[in-house]
């Protein structure tokens, strides 16, 4: 079926060719429902003969579609129309990386922002069970503002030999015409591809270091004169020294790409995650003054209980803002261990709040950086950079299951009083999906499942306490912000101001049936709270006079102490 514009298939009527490849042609079509353009790829029939192999194509396909994450295309649609299978994704403006790469090496900087991008992304698709299976310059998409995003997931299913597991993948060749060059994708394929053995997402991660070893040398990091000549390089031989490479390659750097490219799949990160962090650490800017969060650590490692943090190790976070109180946020400790400071961030602005991810080794938090809006960073302890989670709000706090809770479209109601629209949001990827608006602040319950919220009513002044979310358990004219969860789920832990823009505050305890009971004496200022890992007492910040605030601690029963 030949497709010339004007050609429909289903509500998509062609527009005009864009490409041709092994795999089918594409072509911006107009989608009349929507009243968009997108890329529409006819697949070629010799690719989509066998119907198992399709169907498996159009299962991947919709779980693509469903990751919904800024690094990787969207797919709109999958289906078939007159016996033409077709893929519908957005439309991009830009180039391939293939192309940027024929003007040579890509700069150090651009290549550890796209390299983070690319590593990103596929986090998002590997915590989703999607492996790529054929990343290569030709697959990733350089847009005209500068931001990388990967192609084609799901589209090396169809070049499965029919029965063939939906592990294994052949080689996909493609012929080249200048001697020497690699043929096509068999230059990015792991070990285990050439041997045609099962693989996994460790297999993305040598290819990842296949493409940054390229950007940042200028040449191929397995190279032949013939398909079976490069598959001998991939299984035998290392990449050449980045010492002939055009500019100075740093060791880190080079000590990351060498570990994606081992040819024994244990021994590469373990994570598109893990490898991201590290990318990132790469390019970190040097240290100087301004915004910072810190560590706090015990000589011990951390370890996890069902029912919330072990004592065996101590870490607190803290977000200091410029211009303003600090504020601090407990995940574990142990008390007898002499507490550490580790600076973690090195940049001007303000942090807002900051979070032990599950794991204990991860560190996710929401900061504003040069005077931009608050937007959402990770980084991990024993590192030093960031990396970027693409989505703008300020973080309240992280479930056992790796769900964020978030504040978009924050609003400063008075002094210190901000409410926004409470949203989550998996820390694996994927847009925000918000619940309820005017939330001051919120906590996840020791499962995860539920989300406890301050809530404010502008038309009558007041605030609410719920749990779960449209519960109320506490009503009243002062303002409340800071719940935490107690870890039996039984009370919920607040601080309580005199009036709405005043941060002097005592701390209170709420039980499920709403009776409340008083904690401390007020105090000038109070900017956080939390409960220890063993939930026998209280940590918060509070200042008798002025701005100067004192890690303090209190136990239910009563008696406080620095």
């Amino acid at each position: 079926m030949a497709l010339t514009p004007g050609t429909r298939l289903g509500p998509y009527e062609i527009r005009s060719a864009l490409g041709a490849g092994g795999m089918g042609e594409v072509h911006r079509a107009h989608d009349a429902r929507l009243g968009r353009d997108v890329a529409l790829k006819v697949l070629l029939a010799p690719t989509t003969a066998d119907p198992d192999r399709l169907r498996r194509f159009e299962q991947e396909a919709r779980a693509t579609a469903a990751l919904n994450h800024p690094h990787i295309v969207g797919v709109f649609d999958v289906g078939t129309e007159n016996g033409v299978s077709f893929v519908v994704s957005e439309l991009l403006e830009g180039e391939t990386l293939r192309d940027r790469l024929k003007t040579g090496p890509i700069p150090l900087r651009k290549a550890i922002e796209w390299g983070g991008q690319l590593t990103r992304g596929l986090a998002a698709a590997h915590e989703k069970g999607i492996i790529h299976r054929d990343l290569k310059p030709e697959n990733l998409f350089i847009t005209r503002d500068g931001s990388l995003k990967i192609l084609d997931f799901g589209i090396a299913k169809l070049m499965e030999p029919a029965g063939a597991s939906g592990a294994t993948m052949t080689p996909t060749l493609q012929v080249g015409t200048t001697p020497g060059m690699v043929l096509g994708t068999i230059g990015y394929m792991s070990p285990e591809q050439v041997r045609g053995l099962p693989v996994d997402h460790r297999s993305d991660i040598f290819s990842v270091g296949a493409v940054l070893y390229e950007m940042v040398s200028g040449r191929r990091a397995f190279s032949g004169a013939s398909p079976a000549d490069t598959m001998s390089a991939i299984l035998n031989a290392d990449p050449a020294e980045f010492a002939n490479a055009d500019a100075p390659v740093p060791p880190v750097l080079e000590r990351i790409i060498r570990r994606c490219l081992e040819k024994n799949a244990a021994e590469r990160f373990s994570s598109a995650r893990d490898l991201a962090f590290s990318i990132d650490a790469a390019g970190a800017p040097t240290p100087s003054t301004g915004s910072s969060v810190a560590a706090v650590d015990a000589p011990a490692p951390p370890r996890r209980s069902a029912n919330g943090w072990g004592g065996s190790a101590a870490a607190v976070i803290i977000g200091m803002a410029i211009g303003g109180p600090a504020t601090w946020y407990v995940a574990r400790s142990k008390p007898d261990a002499p507490a550490r400071f580790r600076q973690l961030t090195f940049r001007r602005g303000t942090v807002t709040a900051a979070r032990f991810s599950a794991d204990g080794e991860t560190i996710v938090y929401s900061a504003g950086w040069a005077g931009r809006p608050p937007e959402l960073f990770s980084t991990r302890v024993g590192t030093v950079g960031e990396r970027p989670l693409d989505i703008q709000g300020q973080l309240l706090a992280i479930s056992t299951r790796g769900e964020m809770a978030l504040l978009l479209d924050v609003n400063n109601r008075r002094n210190w009083i901000e409410t926004g629209t409470l949203a989550r949001a998996s820390l694996g990827g994927g847009a925000p999906r918000e619940i309820v608006r005017d939330v001051g602040g919120a906590d996840w319950s020791a499962d995860g499942q539920q989300l406890a919220i301050t809530r404010f009513l502008p038309e009558q002044n007041r605030w609410r306490l719920e749990y779960p979310v449209g519960t109320v358990i506490h009503e009243t004219e002062k303002w409340i912000n800071g719940p935490r969860l107690s870890r039996d789920g039984s009370a919920i832990l607040l601080i309580e101001h005199p009036a709405n823009g005043d941060n002097r505050g005592v701390l209170v305890l709420i039980t499920l049936k709403g009776e409340r009971k008083i904690l401390t004496p007020e105090y000038g200022a109070v900017a956080g709270c939390a409960w220890s890992p063993k939930g026998d007492e209280v940590w918060f910040s509070g200042a008798s006079v002025g701005s100067h605030h004192d890690l303090l601690a209190v136990r239910p029963g009563g008696g406080v102490r620095s």
